[in-house]
């Protein structure tokens, strides 16, 4: 197991924009760093990272925490797994007790789906660069596609021995399970018990997540062998699904951002070739039609893709459909083509970095122009043809989002076409018809959902929105201000010279926590919500244990499941930074500007909610069968329950409705 000491240097270290921004696109926001949301699929940001407080939080999703919650949320590590990832990114020494049998068999079916791929790929790039057979076979080949030592090491690139079973016997000798040699699609069992590699006597691309994790790998066969595929992908599993990865995308990722632009591939050659010739913000979709996933993925990192393709037509035409894809995703498309017998690995290798920047830079067409320059050849003289061209242009036009790029586009294929834009936009228009039919009818649908739940009572569902609301301001106080001093009004009963009592107000200054703690426990007050309640109680337990709060210290020890609300509340103020309200000269007042006040309002308010909750509990109780002396009984109690609103109001200095 990792050391606690271990754990405490890491979260000292880790800075939660710094680990996050490798996944992220973050722009500054004020403080904080706004980007779009890696859990969802969205085009406005509503993704939140604050460097102060050393959180993050994703208000379309509910997700949130420290820098390690985001790390087990996005890539699926296990606790152990981020501290280690974030320990490596920092250069920080792993110090572990020693890690019993017992914890060995805990682990995971994934992360042992996990440790098998990462095996498989050690013991392919050792068997390229250590046997005979991998060195005359594997290395020779990738030689002679012009990689150098250095490229090779960095992708981890493979030998698989043309043996049945070479390396399922060695990973079975080293102790790994069949289970999950055959899970992860490493291994084939036979009808009879046999078993054989999947990839004998290929060489292997091993395939990466986007934090650098092996999920998978490619294999490409070397001999003519008719009746064996040319390349061969892992089979899906719990770690590899195709239609969400793309081929280079952690050595790509830094390189994307940093050029705000992505040049998108098909084959692994593609990206590596070009890797090694300085281009690096380079991925392919490993040979399968490009997913929404996948452009997602670009997504986080750039708006702006460059489609890279060779001359071949059908792999063209291809391209159009994924062309419309990345369109939807709102992003920026454009297409190179390369010379006649070229692709992007022969180019990339035949060619200076110089010339190699100089074509991309010089070839790369916007996608209308691209079209048209594709399907023209085609159209020719035809003019059905050509009408199903420019409609199949204003389709790919449709797809875009913005509405000024739109109509930038429209006045381009107007040029290109020539013909009228007036046109262009009606058809334009009856493709947006259809769409909001289609929409309005699902709308309709919704909306009479919506009434039903409308027309159902309300009161029910408000007293549970109002005690929620409330116990969930007691632990933003916590949150926000438990540590900090504030000086608290309080009403003492004395006697005065006439021997009458009158309430006296003393002002005492104590710590918000304390305050609170002593304010619940006075009427033994606990919060209905389990959630808040457990968060509530291991706050107190905190302040009384540590002198200060610190909020990374805390997130530490809380689960997905709690450290979720407590993001949500430390990020509600950085929520508003989202909509910018001060665009629109609407100012958003905080609430530290009076924290005694606010800390005492909302106490009152609980308190006042629950004396009305009594009340109307007594009232429904009571029975009209009862006897006088009970109806008199009731009645007083009632009274005394009312006189005791009327001081806390008071307390407060104004009247209050009341909630019920």
């Amino acid at each position: 197991m990792i050391t606690r000491e271990t754990i405490d240097k890491v979260f000292e270290t880790a800075r939660v924009e710094e680990v996050i921004g490798d996944f992220v696109q973050l722009k500054r926001a004020g403080s904080n760093y706004k980007g779009l949301s890696p859990f969802s699929d969205e085009r406005s940001p509503s993704f939140m990272v604050s460097p102060v407080k050393q959180i993050w939080k994703d208000f379309s999703s509910g997700k949130g925490g420290s820098v390690v919650t985001f790390l087990m949320e996005h890539e699926h590590f296990t606790y152990p797994e981020a501290i280690r990832f974030l320990a490596n990114k920092y250069n920080i020494e792993i110090e572990e007790t020693e890690v019993s049998q017992e914890d060995k068999l805990e682990a995971n079916e994934k992360e042992s789906m996990y440790l098998v791929s990462e095996f498989a790929k050690s013991y392919f790039h050792d068997t390229l660069l250590k046997t005979e057979e991998g060195k005359a076979i594997g290395l020779s080949y990738f030689k002679e596609r012009g990689f150098t030592n250095e490229t090779i090491t960095k992708f981890g690139l493979g030998y698989s021995p043309e043996t049945w079973d070479a390396f399922t016997k060695e990973a079975l000798g080293k102790g790994y399970k069949l289970e999950y040699l055959e899970k992860v699609g490493l291994t084939i069992t036979r009808e009879d018990g046999k078993h054989f590699d999947r990839f004998k006597g290929r060489v292997m691309f091993p395939i990466q997540s986007l934090s650098g994790r092996n999920l998978g790998f490619g294999g490409r066969i070397l001999t003519n062998d008719k009746k064996a595929a040319k390349y061969l992908n892992s089979p899906e599993s719990e770690i590899y699904h195709k239609s969400k990865v793309l081929y280079g995308i952690f050595h790509a990722k830094q390189a994307i951002a940093k050029q705000n632009n992505c040049y998108l591939v098909e084959g692994y050659t593609d990206v590596i070739q070009l890797h090694q010739a300085g281009i690096e913000n380079v991925v392919a979709s490993s040979g399968t039609a490009l997913t929404s996933d996948q452009i997602r993925l670009i997504n986080r990192l750039t708006k702006n893709i460059t489609v890279l393709f060779d001359g071949d037509a059908a792999g063209l035409r291809a391209s159009v459909r994924g062309i419309d894809l990345i369109l939807e995703e709102g992003m920026n498309v454009k297409v190179c083509t390369f010379p006649a017998g070229e692709d992007p690995d022969s180019f990339a290798k035949n060619n200076s970095y110089e010339e190699l920047v100089n074509h991309l830079e010089n070839n790369a067409k916007d996608f209308i122009q691209f079209k048209a320059s594709l399907l023209m050849d085609e159209a020719k003289n035809d003019p059905i043809k050509k009408a199903d061209l420019i409609r199949d242009m204003v389709v790919s036009i449709s797809k875009i989002p913005d509405s000024i790029k739109r109509q930038i586009y429209i006045q381009e294929t107007s040029r290109i076409m020539d013909i009228s834009e007036q046109i262009l936009l009606n058809t334009l228009a009856q493709l947006f018809q259809k769409d909001i039919s289609d929409a309005g009818k699902k709308l309709k649908q919704e909306y009479k959902a919506l009434e039903v739940v409308k027309s159902e009572p309300q009161s029910s569902q408000e007293k549970v929105n109002i005690i929620y609301e409330l116990e969930r301001k007691i632990i933003e106080m916590l949150l926000l201000y438990g540590s900090q001093e504030a000086d608290f009004d309080d009403f003492i009963l004395k006697a005065n010279e006439e021997g009458e009592m009158i309430e006296e107000k003393e002002t005492n200054t104590s710590k918000v926590h304390q305050r609170i703690y002593l304010s619940l426990q006075e009427d033994e007050v606990e919060l209905a919500n389990p959630l808040f309640k457990e968060i509530y109680n291991d706050l107190i337990n905190y302040y009384n244990q540590n002198e200060e709060f610190n909020i990374e210290h805390y997130l530490m020890q809380l689960s997905v499941e709690h450290s979720e609300v407590v993001t949500d509340i430390l990020m509600l103020e950085e929520k508003e930074l989202l909509h910018n309200w001060e665009t629109k000269h609407i100012y958003v007042k905080t609430k530290d500007q009076n924290v005694s006040q606010y800390v005492s309002e909302t106490i009152v308010s609980l308190r006042e909610y629950l004396i009305n909750k009594l009340i109307m509990d007594l009232m429904n109780n009571y029975s009209s069968e009862a006897e006088e002396m009970d109806l008199e009984e009731l009645k007083s109690t009632i009274n005394d329950y009312n006189k005791l609103k009327v001081t806390l109001t008071n307390k407060i200095g104004r009247i209050r409705s009341t909630y019920l």
